[in-house]
Parts: structure tokens; sequence; C-alpha cells
């Protein structure tokens, strides 16, 4: 097994490891949970035991995606299985949103009827404790997603601390209520969290949507672009078209490379596997597919070469390497136009 398999195996692993971790403490967070509603009758201790069912599901999900991402691409599945992370995150969002409007109506329901609060010291007790558990966890889910590069981590870490901040929120409406015997602020401070939970779903809907259609990363193109001038060689003439899309772990890179035309094949294979290995630095799972272009006459004003023995022209003009040229139109479409 070479260093890239057995990286990529223990990247599987770690992941594996952390959503098994993720589910079992939701489990134990729920059985909390529902013990002080059960105990307290509180709608805010409610909320946060429902968003807790919630945190239960998605991490299924979560665990189940991150088993079918690992496969490797198949005949049916030739780029990966990596899509399946953005419908886990995607469903972890729609159940986020379920929960929240479950919340609002319950929350209603209690400020209709009247809330009926007892024993909210046990339930505080409670609330904190699980509230500081999922601010550990979320965290090392945050943590362990962006080391591996896995999305459903980062998603389900993004919820577990949705799921921390409303146990604060669950808190302090306890605390308020036991301070002031105002039991109304009960129902309301749980639909204000609610309304903070439905956003947190939201956001992870759109982020999955945006991954499906392959929406452009500016933060991820700006890195590439730098990466990329950072290696660049002088007999680089131009880059253009450069695009990129991502799979769960993977990043999916292509671009024009304009080489001299009296480069062989085997000169221009070996320029491109030695900047995949160098993306791949930045990008551990790259995989780039490089189009070659050979050059013109007309391009001699812009090219770098000095040990050229063919120019028909000296360098007269400069172009700067960035984003936009990188993303844009060749070069000669200047010279030319």
């Amino acid at each position: 097994m070479n260093n890239s398999t057995s990286n990529i195996s223990d990247q599987i692993s770690i992941r594996k490891r952390a959503a098994i971790i993720s589910l079992i403490v939701g489990v134990s967070m729920f059985v909390f949970k529902i013990g002080a509603y059960l105990i307290t009758g509180s709608a805010a201790i409610f909320s946060d035991a429902a968003e807790s069912v919630v945190h239960v599901m998605a991490t299924t999900m979560a665990l189940y995606s991150i088993i079918l991402s690992s496969r490797p691409a198949d005949e049916s599945h030739p780029y990966g299985h990596g899509n399946v992370e953005y419908f886990s995150a995607g469903i972890e969002g729609f159940l986020i949103a379920v929960a929240a409007i479950f919340i609002i109506y319950e929350g209603v329901v209690a400020i209709i009827t009247g809330p009926e609060l007892k024993q909210l010291g046990i339930g505080a007790v409670v609330i904190t404790f699980a509230s500081i558990v999922n601010l550990l966890l979320g965290n090392y889910l945050i943590r362990t997603g962006k080391k591996t590069n896995s999305l459903t981590l980062v998603a389900d870490g993004k919820h577990v601390l949705t799921d921390s901040i409303t146990s604060f929120g669950v808190i302090v409406a306890v605390v308020l209520v036991i301070i002031t015997d105002i039991q109304i602020l009960d129902p309301i401070i749980a639909i204000i969290i609610a309304l903070n939970i439905l956003f947190t779903g939201y956001k992870l809907i759109r982020e999955s949507i945006g991954g499906l259609m392959n929406e452009l990363k500016p933060e991820m193109l700006n890195q590439l672009a730098v990466k990329l001038v950072s290696i660049k060689k002088d007999y680089w003439i131009d880059i253009h078209e450069l695009r990129f899309w991502q799979s769960g772990d993977k990043v999916f890179i292509d671009f024009h490379l304009i080489l001299p035309y009296y480069f062989n094949i085997k000169q221009s294979h070996e320029e491109e596997n030695e900047i995949e290995a160098e993306l791949q630095k930045d990008f551990s799972h790259a995989d780039l597919k490089m189009h070659l272009d050979y050059c013109i006459p007309q391009l001699c004003s812009f090219c770098n070469f000095a040990k050229c023995t063919v120019r028909s022209a000296e360098k007269t003009k400069s172009f700067e390497w960035n984003v936009n040229k990188l993303t844009g139109e060749p070069i000669y479409k200047r010279t030319l136009g």
C-alpha cells in the first residue's frame, strides 16, 4: 500500500470514528434532554430535545454517507460517490428546518394554553451539561471534517454547535423563569431559539444545493490560482479556462496550458504529472485533466522562455497571472482579436 492509499484509508477511518462518536453522544444527549422535559414540562427544554432527535437522525445519515462516499469509483460512478455528502447535508438541513417548525408550533400552543412548569432547577443542570458536551463535540466534528475534507462532518458539526447554542438559550429561558416566575417566557424563548435553528437548516440546504450544482467557491478558486502562479515555469506561455468542481473530498481540476510547440508528447505529459503532484500538496485528492495547447508565432512577444531557439520576436508584452486571467480566455485572443 503506497502512502497516498494509506492516507486515504486513514482519513476514511477518522471520518467513520467521528460519525460514530457523534451518533453515540447524540443518543445520550437525547435521553438526558427528554428526561429533563418530562420532569419540567418546559417548552424550551422540549425544543432542545427535538433538536437532539434531528441530531440522531442526521448523524445516522452522515455515517451512511461517509461509508458510501468512501467507496472507490466504479463503472456506474466513474467520478466516485462523493456527491452523496451533499445529499446528506441537504437532508440534515431539511430535518433541522422541520424540527424548528415543530418547536414553533409547540411554543405557540404553550402560549395559548399556558405553560405548566416544575422542577426547573433539575432541567437547568441537565441542559447545561448537554450544552457543554455538544460544544466540545461540534468543534471536534468541524475540525475533523476540515482535516479530512468531509462536508458531511462539517455539516454535522455545525448542527451540533447549533444544538449547543439552543441549549444555552434554553438555560437562559429556564433561569429567567426561575428568577421572574413569568412562565410565558419559556415558550417565547423556545420560539426565538427555533427561528435560529430554522436559519441554520436553510444555510445547510443552500450549501447542499450549491455543491450539487457545482457552484463556484471563490476562496478555493483563489487558492488554486495562487498555487498555479507559485509553481509557474518560464516556458508556461499561458493558462486559461481554469475550472474545478468538488465531489466529497476530491477536487476535479481542468485548464488549458500553452507550451512551446516543439515539446514532444512525453515532455508535455511529464509536465501535467508534475503539476498534479504540486496541486496535491494543497489539494490532497486533486484530479487534474489538462488540455495542452501549442504556441504560435504571435505569442512570442508574451513568452518568458529565454532559452527558446525558435522565437520570431523578443518578449515585449506582459500580462498579470491572476484569477481573472486564469479563468478567462486565452492570451492569443487578445493578440489576434
